[in-house]
């Protein structure tokens, strides 16, 4: 995974595709442009006895360029990144700083893809695109492009409530201004506790609670275990956080409608 940092010092979190990835997009796009190179071939084939050797000699040379080279740079240009390949495989091309490519970095990875995988018949390809981090081959590298997944596994949401033995503490207890690092660390270990080890999540439960012990008062009932103390806070912090942006909603619509009656409305 890849990280990118915007301009709003935003990190962005980037898949580049696997070399498997990018090796199935690549077949299933040569195949299509070789399958399309045969059908004009079979149509110039059905004309020469109208055109003479050069005429054909020439139409079969542009429909190998047409194919290969244009076709694809064309496709690129217009879908910022997509062919039938990639979109069978979940992929895209993009900029090495995340953003769509434009007409010069499909004309580059075109023109070197010509040489690396059908004149090579792509040895050159895969040769550079095995010893890349990102899986690049020589055109990715040329134009400073990648391929990125499209299809990310969407994590199932996990919603925390206050466990019910300790509902009665959590509304009376006095849960101060959370660091914001601390909230998300704990919000991030309540998502993340079933896929780690019994172990691993103890010792980083016990953790997070004892940074949170510092801003809510007064401690949990005896014997409460740290996941379920985190829980609590973090859902008691999140239900009153939500109270008081409605409460802020309706004093703004109050408001809104005292400015619109008269004299002030129109």
């Amino acid at each position: 995974m890849s990280s990118i940092i915007t301009g709003e010092a935003v990190v962005l979190e980037l898949r580049p595709a696997s070399f498997a990835a990018r090796a199935l997009g690549l077949v299933l796009d040569v195949l299509v442009n070789v399958v399309l190179l045969v059908l004009i071939l079979l149509g110039i084939t059905a004309a020469a006895q109208d055109l003479d050797d050069a005429a054909v000699r020439a139409l079969s040379l542009l429909g190998i360029v047409f194919c290969f080279v244009i076709l694809p740079v064309a496709i690129e240009t217009v879908t910022r990144g997509l062919s039938l390949g990639k979109l069978a495989a979940g992929l895209r091309v993009v900029r090495d700083d995340g953003g769509a490519i434009r007409f010069r970095h499909a004309v580059i990875r075109g023109l070197t893809g010509f040489l690396e995988i059908y004149l090579t018949l792509g040895g050159l390809a895969i040769g550079v695109a095995l010893f890349n981090g990102r899986s690049k081959r020589l055109g990715d590298i040329l134009a400073g492009t990648y391929a990125l997944r499209r299809r990310v596994p969407v994590e199932a949401i996990v919603r925390v409530d206050v466990p019910p033995q300790l509902q009665g503490w959590a509304q009376a207890a006095d849960i101060g201004r959370i660091p914001d690092a601390t909230a998300r660390r704990a919000t991030q270990f309540i998502r993340q506790a079933g896929r780690m080890s019994p172990l691993s999540a103890a010792g980083m439960a016990r953790s997070i609670a004892t940074e949170l012990a510092g801003h809510v008062a007064p401690p949990p009932p005896p014997g409460t275990s740290p996941e379920l103390y985190l829980a609590a806070v973090i859902a008691e912090r999140r239900h009153r956080e939500y109270s008081k942006l409605q409460q802020a909603r309706r004093r703004n619509s109050a408001t809104a409608e005292r400015l619109d009656r008269l004299p002030f409305g129109p």
